[in-house]
C-alpha cells in the first residue's frame, strides 16, 4: 500500500494557483488538504519532501514570506490538492498583514466544503505556543478536522522530542476537532514521510 501511495506522490504534480482573496479560489471540484503552521516552523519545505519536489513549494530563510493560499494538484486528472498556507505568528509583520492573513484563513476554513482535512505543523524545538493554540482554537470553531505532525525532529535531542511530542499529544487530547496521536517528522532526513503521505490520502475521500 504504501508503495502505490509512494507512486502517487511521485507522478505529476501541479501548481495550480495562488489566491490571495476568497474570490481567487480554484473551483471546489476535488478534495483538499490544508498544511498550517507558524512562520519557519518548515511547512514548505514538508510539502517539498511530501509530494516528493526538491522545490515546488518556496521556501525561504525570511519568516513570513508565504501570504497567500497556495494550491497544488496531485495526480492527472487530479485526486486531490494539497493548500499550503500562510505562515502565522511571525512577529515582525505589519499588523495589518496579519489582520489580512488571519482574514482568509479564517474564511477560507469556515467556508470551504471541499476542504477535508488540515495538517497543523508543530516545531520539534518550540513544542505548541501560543500563537499554535490560537490556530488550535480557530479550527476548532471552523469544525475543521485537523491532525499535528511535529517538523524538525532531527534538529532535537531524542528525550527531548519525545517530551515535546507528549506535550503536544496531551494538548490535542483537550480539543474536539484534533485527531489523537502526532506524525513525527524531517523533511531533510526523510522521518515520517511514507506516513504523512499515508496520512493524507486517508483523508481523500473514496
Amino acid at each position: 500500500m504504501i508503495a502505490d501511495h509512494n507512486a502517487l506522490f511521485s507522478g505529476p504534480v501541479n501548481f495550480l494557483k495562488s489566491a490571495p482573496k476568497l474570490e481567487f479560489l480554484p473551483e471546489p471540484d476535488a478534495p483538499e488538504i490544508a498544511f498550517a503552521g507558524r512562520s519557519n516552523v518548515g511547512k514548505s519545505s514538508l510539502i517539498n519532501a511530501l509530494l516528493g519536489r526538491k522545490a515546488i513549494a518556496r521556501t525561504s530563510v525570511t519568516p513570513g514570506r508565504t501570504q497567500e493560499l497556495n494550491f497544488f494538484e496531485v495526480g492527472t486528472p487530479p485526486l486531490f490538492r494539497i493548500v499550503d498556507m500562510p505562515g502565522y505568528g511571525y512577529a515582525k509583520a505589519p499588523v495589518k498583514t496579519v489582520q489580512r492573513w488571519r482574514y482568509l484563513v479564517n474564511d477560507y476554513l469556515r467556508g470551504r466544503q471541499v476542504l477535508t482535512r488540515t495538517f497543523l505543523l508543530i516545531d520539534a524545538r518550540r513544542g505548541i505556543g501560543k500563537v499554535d493554540e490560537e490556530m488550535m482554537a480557530m479550527l476548532d470553531a471552523a469544525a475543521v478536522s485537523y491532525a499535528a505532525v511535529l517538523t524538525k525532529t532531527d534538529k532535537v535531542k531524542q528525550t527531548e522530542r519525545d517530551s515535546v511530542a507528549a506535550k503536544v499529544e496531551a494538548e490535542l487530547r483537550k480539543h474536539p476537532a484534533a485527531f489523537p496521536g502526532l506524525i513525527l517528522t524531517s523533511s531533510e532526513k526523510g522521518y515520517g514521510i511514507e506516513e504523512l503521505r499515508n496520512a493524507v490520502l486517508d483523508a481523500v475521500p473514496e
